[in-house]
């Protein structure tokens, strides 16, 4: 039984006002993000494929924003007296061209999202096995993100609700395996971090050499798992507030990307400018290393995180010197 706290046409216009904010919000993460991956680097250093991850997510929400605010032009003015059934009709048809295709665009994205926490959590096991279970999920968020967005232009049976038995099922197995790869791919980044802590911290002094990121990774995790717990709740009620929290969950996708990135690069710049005593922060490299000379030489491998240590000793901050298998820089070779 649908719980009618909202009309379709109401949600929709206080889902574009919040849409809005959140986006920009967004948008000056996104310029923080630009900042510390072109910062002071060559074109040859810039880490290129997380910039276009960055710049393609800004572009679809730009998008998915833009289509939210035809969608309010078009159901509350254009057609608002010529629609059988009125705006409350337009915003509750699924089968509208517009709605199909935002979600298409916020399909594309969530994918996108979650392949780069799996991506992530790669970086960090340096193994194929360990993301085994997350890309299985990932390939059903795929599957469910066509289905739904297919059920979406099929003839229903009650063309003007949204959960219509067959595309309320493949919203609901969308929703559920995007939240499972979600919060998968995030423990296992989690479980990864806090083993390398325990392990350099058996060996180094200082406190929790990788906390900062893992606290870092937890809370954007979190952020987007809860705004998709809240949507599939909606859902499961057949509350209209979905409405209102799925235009809010494409910025968020956006934010929790960006705001990794910011939050290192920040604590990284500080620990670079001595500005902590005997504590730890992360250092997270955000080039990519070029590799010269003879094939003889190590090859520089791609660590998505690393640590660099400040301890204080009598007084004075001094920073370690580079271990075997690090450089003058303090990244991995």
């Amino acid at each position: 039984m649908q719980i009618a706290v909202l009309n379709p046409d109401k949600a929709g216009l206080l889902s574009t006002v919040l849409e809005t904010l959140l986006y920009g919000f967004s948008l000056l993460l996104f310029m923080a993000t630009l900042y510390i991956l072109l910062r002071g680097r060559p074109w040859s250093q810039v880490n290129r494929p997380m910039l276009a991850v960055a710049c393609l997510l800004f572009i679809l929400s730009t998008i998915h924003l833009g289509v939210d605010i035809d969608r309010l032009n078009k159901g509350l003015i254009v057609y608002r007296d010529i629609y059988p059934g009125g705006p409350i009709a337009w915003f509750g048809n699924p089968s509208q061209p517009s709605f199909v295709f935002k979600n298409a665009v916020y399909s594309f994205q969530t994918a996108l999202g979650d392949g780069v926490v799996i991506y992530r959590c790669y970086k960090v096991w340096q193994s194929v096995w360990a993301i085994v279970f997350p890309c299985i999920l990932w390939l059903g968020v795929a599957v469910t993100a066509a289905g739904s967005v297919y059920s979406c232009t099929l003839p229903s049976t009650d063309p003007t609700s949204i959960y219509a038995q067959q595309l309320g099922r493949w919203i609901k197995a969308f929703y559920s395996t995007t939240l499972a790869c979600n919060l998968t791919a995030t423990a296992l980044l989690a479980i990864r971090l806090w083993m390398i802590n325990n392990s350099v911290r058996k060996t180094r002094m200082g406190r929790g050499l990788t906390i900062p990121v893992l606290l870092i990774v937890m809370d954007a995790g979190m952020l987007y798992s809860m705004t998709l717990i809240a949507a599939l709740v909606c859902f499961a009620l057949e509350s209209n507030g979905q409405y209102v929290v799925l235009d809010m969950v494409t910025p968020t996708i956006s934010i929790a990307f960006y705001m990794v990135i910011v939050r290192v690069g920040v604590a990284q710049h500080d620990s670079s400018n001595g500005n902590t005593a005997n504590t730890t922060l992360p250092r997270v490299p955000f080039s990519r290393s070029e590799h010269h000379g003879s094939s003889n030489q190590l090859k520089p491998m791609h660590v998505q995180i690393q640590v660099e240590e400040y301890t204080q000793d009598s007084g004075e901050t001094g920073r370690r010197t580079p271990e075997k298998g690090e450089n003058s820089r303090g990244h991995a070779v």
